[in-house]
C-alpha cells in the first residue's frame, strides 16, 4: 500500500484562479406539503436562476418521489450547478448552488421563508478564489459566511 504525505492530501486552486462562490443552504421548519410540490420547487429553482442571472443548459432534472417523499432537482449551468433536495418527514430542504464566478447574495431567508414556510435558514458560502482559499492545510473547509437566520413569525 502507497503511503500518503500529509502534504499530499491537500489541493489548493493556481494563483490566479477565480472559482468563484459555492452555497450550502439548510432551511429547517419547512410545510411539508410545499416540500413535496415539485411545481414550487422547479419555479423556486428558476427564480433563483433568473434573479442572479445564470443560464441553465440543457434541461433541468427533477423528481417528486412517490407518496410523503420529497423533491430532488438538479440544474446544471454554465456557470456550474444548482440543486435542492427537500424532505418533508424532516421538514427540511436543503440547496446548493456553485457559481464558477462571483455573484451577489440572493434572500435566501426572505424566499425560502415566503416560498416554504421556512423557519430557520443557515446559509453558508465558500469562496472559492486562490487567493481566499490560501493555505488551509489542516482545515477541512473554510466557511466566509454561514448564518442562522430565524424567521420572523
Amino acid at each position: 500500500m502507497e503511503s500518503i504525505t500529509p502534504s499530499q492530501t491537500h489541493s489548493q486552486p493556481p494563483a490566479d484562479f477565480d472559482g468563484g462562490m459555492e452555497w450550502m443552504i439548510d432551511a429547517s421548519g419547512c410545510d411539508a406539503n410545499l416540500l413535496r410540490d415539485l411545481k414550487r420547487i422547479q419555479s423556486l429553482c428558476n427564480v433563483v436562476i433568473r434573479d442572479l442571472g445564470l443560464s441553465v443548459v440543457g434541461d433541468p432534472l427533477s423528481h417528486a418521489f412517490p407518496g410523503a417523499g420529497g423533491v430532488t432537482a438538479m440544474y446544471l449551468l454554465s456557470e456550474s450547478h444548482l440543486a435542492c433536495h427537500t424532505y418533508p418527514e424532516r421538514s427540511f430542504a436543503t440547496f446548493n448552488l456553485y457559481c464558477c464566478r462571483q455573484r451577489p447574495e440572493w434572500p435566501w431567508q426572505e424566499r425560502l421563508t415566503a416560498e416554504l414556510g421556512a423557519e430557520s435558514v443557515l446559509v453558508r458560502c465558500f469562496d472559492r478564489r486562490s487567493e481566499a482559499v490560501g493555505d488551509l492545510q489542516g482545515q477541512e473547509h473554510r466557511l466566509l459566511n454561514s448564518q442562522l437566520l430565524e424567521s420572523p413569525r
